[in-house]
Protein backbone atom coordinates (compact mmCIF):
# COMPACT_ATOMS: atom_id res chain seq x y z
CA UNK A 1 0.00 0.00 0.00
CA UNK A 2 1.26 3.29 -1.34
CA UNK A 3 2.40 5.98 1.96
CA UNK A 4 1.01 9.63 1.07
CA UNK A 5 2.42 12.71 2.59
CA UNK A 6 -0.13 15.30 2.64
CA UNK A 7 1.74 19.04 3.43
CA UNK A 8 0.12 21.87 4.77
CA UNK A 9 -3.46 20.99 5.24
CA UNK A 10 -5.39 23.17 7.20
CA UNK A 11 -6.95 20.21 9.41
CA UNK A 12 -10.94 20.64 10.34
CA UNK A 13 -10.83 18.36 13.39
CA UNK A 14 -12.32 18.14 17.16
CA UNK A 15 -13.39 21.59 17.21
CA UNK A 16 -10.07 23.24 15.77
CA UNK A 17 -8.50 24.53 12.56
CA UNK A 18 -4.64 24.49 12.51
CA UNK A 19 -2.25 23.49 9.80
CA UNK A 20 -0.67 20.22 9.70
CA UNK A 21 1.39 17.46 7.74
CA UNK A 22 -0.44 14.30 7.84
CA UNK A 23 1.60 11.29 6.59
CA UNK A 24 -0.25 7.82 6.29
CA UNK A 25 1.19 4.84 6.13
CA UNK A 26 -0.06 1.05 5.66
CA UNK A 27 -4.09 2.20 5.87
CA UNK A 28 -3.48 4.09 9.10
CA UNK A 29 -2.14 7.91 9.85
CA UNK A 30 0.69 7.19 10.93
CA UNK A 31 1.64 11.16 11.76
CA UNK A 32 0.12 14.18 11.99
CA UNK A 33 3.11 17.52 12.61
CA UNK A 34 3.33 20.93 12.19
CA UNK A 35 6.18 19.45 9.33
CA UNK A 36 7.08 15.98 8.17
CA UNK A 37 9.96 15.77 6.44
CA UNK A 38 10.33 12.52 4.67
CA UNK A 39 9.79 10.50 1.54
CA UNK A 40 6.48 8.91 0.31
CA UNK A 41 5.19 7.15 -2.32
CA UNK A 42 2.62 10.01 -3.02
CA UNK A 43 2.89 13.58 -1.87
CA UNK A 44 -0.17 15.86 -1.94
CA UNK A 45 0.52 19.98 -1.96
CA UNK A 46 -2.44 20.98 0.01
CA UNK A 47 -1.56 24.15 0.42
CA UNK A 48 -4.80 26.33 0.64
CA UNK A 49 -7.11 23.35 1.02
CA UNK A 50 -8.99 22.28 3.96
CA UNK A 51 -8.76 18.57 5.13
CA UNK A 52 -11.32 17.28 7.10
CA UNK A 53 -12.55 13.43 8.15
CA UNK A 54 -14.14 11.35 5.35
CA UNK A 55 -17.79 11.55 5.96
CA UNK A 56 -19.86 8.62 7.09
CA UNK A 57 -23.21 7.92 5.82
CA UNK A 58 -24.90 6.28 8.38
CA UNK A 59 -28.12 5.50 5.68
CA UNK A 60 -28.04 4.91 2.11
CA UNK A 61 -29.91 2.22 0.01
CA UNK A 62 -27.49 0.76 -2.76
CA UNK A 63 -30.02 -1.51 -4.49
CA UNK A 64 -27.53 -4.13 -4.81
CA UNK A 65 -28.93 -7.10 -4.74
CA UNK A 66 -32.40 -7.15 -6.60
CA UNK A 67 -32.93 -3.29 -7.99
CA UNK A 68 -29.84 -2.96 -9.66
CA UNK A 69 -31.08 -1.22 -12.93
CA UNK A 70 -31.00 2.00 -10.66
CA UNK A 71 -27.81 1.34 -8.69
CA UNK A 72 -25.36 -0.96 -7.68
CA UNK A 73 -22.80 -0.60 -4.75
CA UNK A 74 -19.87 0.01 -7.06
CA UNK A 75 -21.72 3.03 -8.89
CA UNK A 76 -23.07 4.34 -5.98
CA UNK A 77 -19.83 4.10 -4.01
CA UNK A 78 -18.05 5.51 -6.56
CA UNK A 79 -20.43 8.88 -6.51
CA UNK A 80 -19.86 8.58 -2.78
CA UNK A 81 -16.23 8.74 -2.82
CA UNK A 82 -16.68 11.55 -5.03
CA UNK A 83 -18.33 13.89 -2.97
CA UNK A 84 -16.13 13.18 0.19
CA UNK A 85 -18.18 10.20 2.10
CA UNK A 86 -15.50 7.34 2.52
CA UNK A 87 -17.80 5.11 4.60
CA UNK A 88 -21.63 4.18 4.45
CA UNK A 89 -23.69 2.32 6.11
CA UNK A 90 -26.52 0.17 3.64
CA UNK A 91 -30.79 -0.13 4.75
CA UNK A 92 -32.08 -3.81 3.80
CA UNK A 93 -34.85 -2.99 1.56
CA UNK A 94 -32.96 -4.40 -1.29
CA UNK A 95 -34.97 -7.57 -3.20
CA UNK A 96 -35.15 -9.77 -1.56
CA UNK A 97 -35.35 -8.37 2.08
CA UNK A 98 -32.26 -8.41 4.37
CA UNK A 99 -34.15 -10.93 6.43
CA UNK A 100 -31.77 -13.55 6.94
CA UNK A 101 -28.38 -13.58 8.24
CA UNK A 102 -27.23 -15.36 5.22
CA UNK A 103 -28.93 -12.53 2.90
CA UNK A 104 -26.76 -10.11 4.75
CA UNK A 105 -23.59 -12.00 4.16
CA UNK A 106 -24.34 -11.84 0.60
CA UNK A 107 -24.28 -8.01 0.77
CA UNK A 108 -20.97 -7.57 2.47
CA UNK A 109 -19.31 -10.33 -0.07
CA UNK A 110 -20.66 -8.07 -2.94
CA UNK A 111 -19.02 -4.73 -0.76
CA UNK A 112 -16.13 -6.87 -0.63
CA UNK A 113 -15.42 -6.93 -4.11
CA UNK A 114 -17.45 -3.98 -5.42
CA UNK A 115 -17.05 -1.13 -2.86
CA UNK A 116 -14.69 1.85 -3.07
CA UNK A 117 -15.28 2.93 -0.11
CA UNK A 118 -15.55 1.26 3.71
CA UNK A 119 -18.90 -0.47 4.21
CA UNK A 120 -21.53 -1.84 6.59
CA UNK A 121 -24.92 -3.60 6.11
CA UNK A 122 -28.18 -3.00 8.37
CA UNK A 123 -30.02 -6.15 9.53
CA UNK A 124 -33.35 -6.08 8.45
CA UNK A 125 -36.88 -6.69 11.27
CA UNK A 126 -40.03 -7.88 10.30
CA UNK A 127 -43.51 -8.36 11.63
CA UNK A 128 -41.65 -12.34 11.75
CA UNK A 129 -37.95 -12.60 11.98
CA UNK A 130 -36.93 -11.58 15.97
CA UNK A 131 -34.93 -15.29 15.90
CA UNK A 132 -32.66 -13.64 13.04
CA UNK A 133 -32.28 -10.57 14.08
CA UNK A 134 -31.32 -11.54 17.36
CA UNK A 135 -28.47 -13.72 15.78
CA UNK A 136 -26.63 -10.49 14.40
CA UNK A 137 -22.72 -10.52 15.25
CA UNK A 138 -22.63 -7.17 17.18
CA UNK A 139 -19.03 -6.17 16.18
CA UNK A 140 -19.06 -6.61 12.14
CA UNK A 141 -23.04 -5.41 11.93
CA UNK A 142 -23.67 -1.50 12.05
CA UNK A 143 -27.11 -2.06 13.42
CA UNK A 144 -30.86 -3.20 13.16
CA UNK A 145 -33.44 -1.09 10.85
CA UNK A 146 -37.01 -0.94 11.95
CA UNK A 147 -39.18 0.34 9.35
CA UNK A 148 -42.21 1.97 11.47
CA UNK A 149 -43.76 3.19 8.31
CA UNK A 150 -44.38 1.56 5.06
CA UNK A 151 -41.50 -0.08 2.92
CA UNK A 152 -40.56 -2.09 0.11
CA UNK A 153 -41.80 -5.93 0.57
CA UNK A 154 -42.30 -7.29 4.05
CA UNK A 155 -40.50 -5.21 6.12
CA UNK A 156 -42.99 -2.61 7.76
CA UNK A 157 -43.09 -3.65 11.48
CA UNK A 158 -46.34 -2.88 13.01
CA UNK A 159 -47.19 -5.26 15.33
CA UNK A 160 -47.19 -3.60 18.69
CA UNK A 161 -45.97 -7.02 20.09
CA UNK A 162 -43.11 -7.36 17.63
CA UNK A 163 -41.72 -4.43 18.50
CA UNK A 164 -42.27 -4.54 22.20
CA UNK A 165 -39.72 -7.81 21.49
CA UNK A 166 -37.53 -6.09 19.48
CA UNK A 167 -37.04 -3.39 21.74
CA UNK A 168 -36.48 -5.15 25.00
CA UNK A 169 -34.52 -7.78 23.32
CA UNK A 170 -31.95 -6.22 20.57
CA UNK A 171 -28.22 -5.95 21.49
CA UNK A 172 -27.58 -3.52 19.47
CA UNK A 173 -28.29 0.24 17.75
CA UNK A 174 -31.56 -0.23 16.24
CA UNK A 175 -32.70 2.57 13.74
CA UNK A 176 -35.93 3.91 12.72
CA UNK A 177 -37.97 4.75 9.96
CA UNK A 178 -40.90 6.76 12.06
CA UNK A 179 -44.14 7.35 9.87
CA UNK A 180 -47.49 6.39 11.24
CA UNK A 181 -48.55 3.97 8.34
CA UNK A 182 -52.96 4.31 9.57
CA UNK A 183 -52.32 8.14 9.56
CA UNK A 184 -50.86 8.23 5.87
CA UNK A 185 -53.53 5.83 4.88
CA UNK A 186 -56.12 8.37 6.39
CA UNK A 187 -54.87 11.06 4.84
CA UNK A 188 -54.12 9.62 1.49
CA UNK A 189 -57.79 8.40 1.42
CA UNK A 190 -59.05 11.94 2.06
CA UNK A 191 -56.86 13.22 -0.85
CA UNK A 192 -58.36 10.64 -2.76
CA UNK A 193 -61.95 11.63 -2.27
CA UNK A 194 -60.99 14.90 -2.93
CA UNK A 195 -58.81 14.82 -5.85
CA UNK A 196 -59.51 10.97 -6.84
CA UNK A 197 -55.94 9.98 -8.47
CA UNK A 198 -54.76 13.05 -9.30
CA UNK A 199 -52.80 14.15 -6.44
CA UNK A 200 -50.11 16.80 -6.87
CA UNK A 201 -46.64 15.98 -5.32
CA UNK A 202 -46.97 19.61 -3.53
CA UNK A 203 -49.79 17.54 -1.04
CA UNK A 204 -47.34 14.91 -0.16
CA UNK A 205 -45.99 16.21 2.74
CA UNK A 206 -49.77 16.94 3.71
CA UNK A 207 -50.12 13.36 3.32
CA UNK A 208 -47.11 12.04 4.82
CA UNK A 209 -47.69 14.57 7.47
CA UNK A 210 -46.24 16.41 10.55
CA UNK A 211 -48.52 14.42 12.71
CA UNK A 212 -47.70 10.93 11.02
CA UNK A 213 -44.11 11.62 11.76
CA UNK A 214 -44.74 12.84 15.12
CA UNK A 215 -46.81 9.83 16.37
CA UNK A 216 -44.33 7.18 15.34
CA UNK A 217 -41.21 8.97 16.42
CA UNK A 218 -42.61 9.55 19.74
CA UNK A 219 -43.74 5.84 19.69
CA UNK A 220 -40.18 4.88 19.19
CA UNK A 221 -39.01 7.17 22.02
CA UNK A 222 -41.13 5.97 24.43
CA UNK A 223 -40.65 2.11 23.99
CA UNK A 224 -36.88 2.50 24.49
CA UNK A 225 -36.87 4.85 27.12
CA UNK A 226 -39.36 1.55 28.57
CA UNK A 227 -36.53 -0.75 27.33
CA UNK A 228 -33.21 0.98 27.42
CA UNK A 229 -33.23 0.16 23.83
CA UNK A 230 -30.33 2.30 22.04
CA UNK A 231 -32.49 3.92 19.51
CA UNK A 232 -31.61 5.93 16.44
CA UNK A 233 -34.03 7.51 14.50
CA UNK A 234 -33.57 8.30 11.21
CA UNK A 235 -34.42 10.95 8.55
CA UNK A 236 -35.92 13.71 11.14
CA UNK A 237 -37.91 15.52 9.01
CA UNK A 238 -40.24 17.88 11.54
CA UNK A 239 -39.48 20.87 13.89
CA UNK A 240 -41.98 19.25 16.01
CA UNK A 241 -40.22 15.81 16.57
CA UNK A 242 -36.81 17.43 17.43
CA UNK A 243 -38.00 18.52 20.48
CA UNK A 244 -38.15 14.30 21.53
CA UNK A 245 -34.05 14.44 21.92
CA UNK A 246 -31.51 15.57 24.63
CA UNK A 247 -29.04 18.20 24.11
CA UNK A 248 -27.50 17.93 27.64
CA UNK A 249 -26.31 14.15 27.72
CA UNK A 250 -22.67 13.61 26.38
CA UNK A 251 -22.90 12.02 22.84
CA UNK A 252 -21.22 8.88 24.12
CA UNK A 253 -24.16 8.39 26.91
CA UNK A 254 -27.15 8.82 24.85
CA UNK A 255 -29.22 6.28 24.32
CA UNK A 256 -31.32 7.81 21.76
CA UNK A 257 -30.15 10.15 19.23
CA UNK A 258 -31.13 11.23 16.17
CA UNK A 259 -30.30 12.01 12.56
CA UNK A 260 -30.83 14.26 10.07
CA UNK A 261 -30.62 14.40 6.54
CA UNK A 262 -29.13 16.99 3.89
CA UNK A 263 -32.55 17.47 1.47
CA UNK A 264 -34.22 18.27 4.60
CA UNK A 265 -31.64 20.85 5.85
CA UNK A 266 -32.09 21.99 1.88
CA UNK A 267 -35.17 21.76 0.35
CA UNK A 268 -38.47 23.33 2.06
CA UNK A 269 -42.42 22.60 0.13
CA UNK A 270 -41.66 25.27 -1.81
CA UNK A 271 -39.33 23.74 -4.33
CA UNK A 272 -42.24 20.66 -5.24
CA UNK A 273 -42.99 23.45 -7.77
CA UNK A 274 -40.09 23.00 -9.81
CA UNK A 275 -38.46 20.09 -8.68
CA UNK A 276 -41.46 17.95 -8.55
CA UNK A 277 -40.95 14.06 -7.75
CA UNK A 278 -37.08 14.63 -7.75
CA UNK A 279 -37.88 15.77 -4.23
CA UNK A 280 -40.82 13.20 -2.96
CA UNK A 281 -39.19 11.31 -0.51
CA UNK A 282 -40.36 9.48 2.92
CA UNK A 283 -40.57 11.23 5.04
CA UNK A 284 -41.33 13.74 2.70
CA UNK A 285 -39.79 17.66 3.19
CA UNK A 286 -42.11 19.61 4.97
CA UNK A 287 -42.36 23.32 5.59
CA UNK A 288 -39.50 26.47 5.86
CA UNK A 289 -39.83 26.38 9.53
CA UNK A 290 -39.30 22.39 9.66
CA UNK A 291 -36.39 22.70 7.60
CA UNK A 292 -34.54 25.70 9.73
CA UNK A 293 -35.82 24.09 12.88
CA UNK A 294 -33.92 21.06 11.83
CA UNK A 295 -30.85 22.87 10.93
CA UNK A 296 -31.06 24.56 14.99
CA UNK A 297 -31.46 20.86 16.15
CA UNK A 298 -28.33 19.79 14.45
CA UNK A 299 -26.49 23.65 15.87
CA UNK A 300 -27.63 22.85 19.49
CA UNK A 301 -27.03 18.87 19.54
CA UNK A 302 -30.81 17.75 19.40
CA UNK A 303 -30.68 16.01 16.64
CA UNK A 304 -26.57 14.23 16.43
CA UNK A 305 -25.52 13.10 12.77
CA UNK A 306 -25.83 14.52 9.25
CA UNK A 307 -27.02 11.61 6.48
CA UNK A 308 -28.25 11.28 2.97
CA UNK A 309 -30.50 8.79 2.60
CA UNK A 310 -29.25 8.42 -0.64
CA UNK A 311 -32.34 6.56 -2.36
CA UNK A 312 -31.98 6.42 -5.95
CA UNK A 313 -34.73 5.72 -8.96
CA UNK A 314 -34.26 5.83 -12.77
CA UNK A 315 -35.88 9.54 -14.27
CA UNK A 316 -38.33 7.26 -16.24
CA UNK A 317 -39.97 6.35 -12.17
CA UNK A 318 -39.38 9.52 -11.26
CA UNK A 319 -41.70 10.69 -14.18
CA UNK A 320 -44.70 8.71 -13.44
CA UNK A 321 -47.82 10.41 -12.25
CA UNK A 322 -46.96 11.17 -7.81
CA UNK A 323 -48.88 8.50 -6.62
CA UNK A 324 -47.15 6.15 -9.04
CA UNK A 325 -43.59 7.55 -8.45
CA UNK A 326 -41.44 6.05 -6.02
CA UNK A 327 -39.80 8.10 -3.35
CA UNK A 328 -35.80 8.66 -2.75
CA UNK A 329 -33.17 10.88 -4.40
CA UNK A 330 -29.78 10.33 -5.03
CA UNK A 331 -27.29 12.51 -2.51
CA UNK A 332 -24.30 11.41 -2.10
CA UNK A 333 -21.70 13.02 -4.56
CA UNK A 334 -23.66 16.01 -3.70
CA UNK A 335 -24.07 16.09 0.39
CA UNK A 336 -20.60 17.21 1.50
CA UNK A 337 -21.26 20.25 -1.12
CA UNK A 338 -24.48 21.30 -0.48
CA UNK A 339 -23.34 21.36 3.02
CA UNK A 340 -20.08 23.33 2.49
CA UNK A 341 -22.71 25.21 1.08
CA UNK A 342 -24.43 25.84 3.90
CA UNK A 343 -21.20 27.01 5.18
CA UNK A 344 -20.49 29.69 2.91
CA UNK A 345 -23.94 31.12 3.57
CA UNK A 346 -23.38 31.43 7.25
CA UNK A 347 -25.25 28.67 8.51
CA UNK A 348 -22.67 26.36 9.86
CA UNK A 349 -19.34 26.22 10.27
CA UNK A 350 -16.47 23.43 9.47
CA UNK A 351 -15.84 22.11 12.53
CA UNK A 352 -20.17 21.20 12.45
CA UNK A 353 -19.92 19.61 9.54
CA UNK A 354 -16.79 17.44 10.63
CA UNK A 355 -18.54 16.71 13.75
CA UNK A 356 -22.27 15.62 12.66
CA UNK A 357 -21.36 13.93 9.08
CA UNK A 358 -18.18 12.22 11.08
CA UNK A 359 -16.80 12.33 13.88
CA UNK A 360 -20.83 11.82 15.70
CA UNK A 361 -21.17 8.90 13.71
CA UNK A 362 -18.59 7.00 15.08
CA UNK A 363 -19.45 7.76 18.57
CA UNK A 364 -23.18 6.81 17.53
CA UNK A 365 -22.11 3.62 16.08
CA UNK A 366 -18.99 2.72 18.22
CA UNK A 367 -17.08 2.57 15.03
CA UNK A 368 -13.23 1.45 15.44
CA UNK A 369 -10.78 3.90 14.69
CA UNK A 370 -12.80 5.87 12.03
CA UNK A 371 -14.32 9.33 11.64
CA UNK A 372 -11.85 11.63 13.26
CA UNK A 373 -8.23 12.34 12.22
CA UNK A 374 -5.90 11.07 15.07
CA UNK A 375 -2.90 9.01 14.56
CA UNK A 376 -3.20 5.23 14.33
CA UNK A 377 -6.88 5.39 13.28
CA UNK A 378 -7.84 4.37 9.40
CA UNK A 379 -6.81 7.12 7.20
CA UNK A 380 -9.92 8.02 5.66
CA UNK A 381 -9.96 11.45 4.58
CA UNK A 382 -10.87 14.06 2.69
CA UNK A 383 -9.50 17.49 0.77
CA UNK A 384 -11.81 20.29 -0.06
CA UNK A 385 -11.24 23.49 -2.30
CA UNK A 386 -13.72 25.97 -0.43
CA UNK A 387 -13.14 28.36 -3.02
CA UNK A 388 -12.97 26.25 -6.54
CA UNK A 389 -16.97 26.30 -7.69
CA UNK A 390 -18.46 24.11 -10.29
CA UNK A 391 -21.88 23.20 -11.17
CA UNK A 392 -23.68 19.55 -11.08
CA UNK A 393 -24.66 18.75 -14.65
CA UNK A 394 -25.56 15.27 -16.27
CA UNK A 395 -22.24 15.18 -17.67
CA UNK A 396 -20.58 15.32 -13.89
CA UNK A 397 -23.36 12.94 -12.26
CA UNK A 398 -21.90 9.89 -11.45
CA UNK A 399 -24.98 8.07 -9.93
CA UNK A 400 -25.80 4.98 -12.24
CA UNK A 401 -29.52 6.63 -12.12
CA UNK A 402 -27.93 10.07 -13.79
CA UNK A 403 -30.03 12.32 -12.27
CA UNK A 404 -30.03 15.08 -9.27
CA UNK A 405 -32.46 17.17 -7.46
CA UNK A 406 -28.89 19.24 -7.04
CA UNK A 407 -28.72 19.41 -10.88
CA UNK A 408 -28.07 23.33 -12.40
CA UNK A 409 -26.88 23.77 -8.59
CA UNK A 410 -23.55 25.82 -8.63
CA UNK A 411 -21.71 24.75 -5.91
CA UNK A 412 -18.58 26.88 -4.18
CA UNK A 413 -16.31 24.02 -2.83
CA UNK A 414 -14.79 21.07 -4.65
CA UNK A 415 -14.08 17.63 -3.21
CA UNK A 416 -10.26 17.50 -4.29
CA UNK A 417 -8.80 14.34 -2.64
CA UNK A 418 -10.50 11.49 -1.39
CA UNK A 419 -8.23 9.09 0.79
CA UNK A 420 -10.36 5.66 1.71
CA UNK A 421 -8.81 3.44 4.11
CA UNK A 422 -5.39 4.91 3.19
CA UNK A 423 -5.66 4.37 -0.53
CA UNK A 424 -5.76 7.50 -2.78
CA UNK A 425 -9.51 6.88 -4.02
CA UNK A 426 -10.28 10.31 -5.76
CA UNK A 427 -8.23 12.39 -7.06
CA UNK A 428 -8.46 15.85 -9.30
CA UNK A 429 -11.93 14.19 -10.89
CA UNK A 430 -10.41 11.13 -11.55
CA UNK A 431 -10.84 7.63 -9.68
CA UNK A 432 -7.31 6.18 -9.31
CA UNK A 433 -8.33 2.80 -8.08
CA UNK A 434 -11.22 0.24 -8.41
CA UNK A 435 -11.87 -0.92 -4.82
CA UNK A 436 -10.33 0.20 -1.36
CA UNK A 437 -13.05 0.12 0.94
CA UNK A 438 -12.90 -1.85 3.83
CA UNK A 439 -15.69 -3.65 6.62
CA UNK A 440 -16.45 -1.24 9.43
CA UNK A 441 -16.03 -2.69 12.72
CA UNK A 442 -17.74 -1.88 15.71
CA UNK A 443 -15.98 -1.57 19.24
CA UNK A 444 -19.38 -3.33 21.33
Amino acid sequence: MASILIKSATVVNENKQFIADILVKDGLIEKIAPQINVTADQTINAEGLHLLPGAIDDQVHFREPGLTHKANIHSESRAAVAGGITSFMEMPNTVPNTLTQELLEDKYQIAAQNSLANYSFFMGASNNNLDEVLRTDIKNVCGIKVFMGSSTGNMLVDNPVTLEHLFAQAPMLIATHCEDEATIQSNLNHYKQLLGENIPVRLHPKIRSEEACYLSSSMAVALAKKHNTRLHILHISTEKETHLFDNTTPLKDKRITAEACVHHLWFSNKDYETKGNLIKWNPAVKTEADRDGILAAVLDGRIDVIATDHAPHTIEEKALPYLQAPSGGPLVQHALPAMLELYHHGKITLEQIAEKMAHNVAICFEIEKRGFIREGYFADLVLVDLNKPWQVNKDNILYKCQWSPFEGTTFKSTVKHTIVSGNLAWSDGKFTTDVSGKRLSFAR
